[in-house]
C-alpha cells in the first residue's frame, strides 16, 4: 500500500481533460477536422485569380512607402472633413438620446413598462448592422452625409444605451439608497446617487464610440453614405494605391489621436 502511495505521490499533476471519455474526446476531434476538410473542399477558390491578385496586393503594400497626399488632395481633405463632421454630429446626438434610454433600460431604476420599451429600442438598434441601415437610408434619403449621420446615430443608441444600462444595474446600491432615504426626488436621486457612479464609464464609452463612429464613417462611404469612404473606394477602383495608402494613413493617425485623447479624458474624469 505504501509503495503504491509513494508511486502516486511521485507522479506530476496533470490537468484532467475537459471530456473524460477518450472515445468521445477523440471522436469530436476527428469530426472537427473532417468538417474543416469538407468545408474547404466546398469552397470554390480560383487560384489563378489569387495568384494574379498577389501582384496588386504587393503594389498596394509598397504604396505605403510613397503615399500620395497631393494628386487628389481636395477630394481627400473634403471627404475627411465630411467624415469628421458626420462622426461628431452623430456621436453627440446618439449620446444625448442614449442617456435617457439607458436610464429606462436599467431594471433597478425604471418601472417595468418603461424598461420593456427601452430594452426593445436597444434590441432593435443592436440587431441591425450599420451597413444594412446605411443601405436602407441611402435608398430613402439618397446619397450623401445625411444617411451616414442617421446610421451612426442609430448605432450609437444601441451600443451606448445597453452598456450604460448594464453599468447602472451593477452600481453600488448603498450610495443610491442613502440619497433616496434623505427624501430626494427621482431626478435628484439619479443626479446624486446614480450619475457620480456611472459618469467615468459614460465618458469612456462615449469617446470609444466616437472612435468607432469615425472608423464606421469610412466604411459607410463605400455604400454612398458620405465621408472619406467614397474617396477611398474611388482610389481602389482606379488602382490609385498611393492615394488609397494616403487615406488609410490619415485614418490611422486620427484613430490614434482619438485613443490618446480618450486616455487623457478618462484619467481626468476618474
Amino acid at each position: 500500500m505504501s509503495t503504491h502511495l509513494d508511486t502516486v505521490i511521485g507522479q506530476p499533476w496533470k490537468r484532467p481533460p475537459f471530456i473524460s471519455n477518450p472515445i468521445l474526446r477523440w471522436g469530436l476531434v476527428i469530426a472537427f477536422f473532417a468538417y474543416l476538410i469538407a468545408a474547404y473542399m466546398t469552397i470554390d477558390i480560383n487560384w489563378a485569380r489569387v495568384y494574379a491578385g498577389l501582384d496588386r496586393g504587393a503594389q498596394f503594400v509598397l504604396a505605403f512607402t510613397s503615399p500620395d497626399f497631393t494628386s487628389r488632395s481636395s477630394d481627400i481633405w473634403g471627404g475627411l472633413m465630411e467624415s469628421i463632421i458626420i462622426t461628431v454630429a452623430a456621436s453627440v446626438v446618439g449620446i444625448l438620446i442614449s442617456i435617457p434610454i439607458g436610464l429606462g433600460a436599467a431594471r433597478n431604476i425604471a418601472p417595468l413598462p418603461v424598461y420593456l420599451i427601452c430594452r426593445g429600442i436597444v434590441a432593435i438598434s443592436r440587431a441591425l448592422q450599420e451597413i444594412i441601415v446605411a443601405i436602407l437610408l441611402v435608398a430613402i434619403f439618397g446619397f450623401g452625409p445625411l444617411a451616414g449621420f442617421l446610421t451612426l446615430s442609430f448605432a450609437t443608441i444601441g451600443f451606448l444605451s445597453k452598456l450604460l444600462a448594464e453599468d447602472i444595474e451593477s452600481m453600488d446600491r448603498v450610495q443610491a439608497e442613502a440619497i433616496r432615504a434623505s427624501g430626494a426626488r427621482w431626478a435628484q436621486w439619479v443626479n446624486y446617487g446614480v450619475q457620480p457612479q456611472v459618469m467615468p464609464r459614460l465618458v469612456g464609452l462615449s469617446i470609444y464610440r466616437l472612435d468607432i463612429n469615425f472608423r464606421e464613417s469610412a466604411i459607410l462611404g463605400l455604400v454612398g453614405a458620405g465621408g472619406i469612404g467614397a474617396t477611398l473606394n474611388t482610389a481602389f477602383d482606379r488602382y490609385e494605391y498611393d492615394t488609397a495608402a494616403a487615406i488609410l494613413i490619415l485614418i490611422i493617425v486620427i484613430v490614434m489621436a482619438l485613443e490618446y485623447i480618450s486616455g487623457i479624458v478618462r484619467a481626468r474624469v476618474q
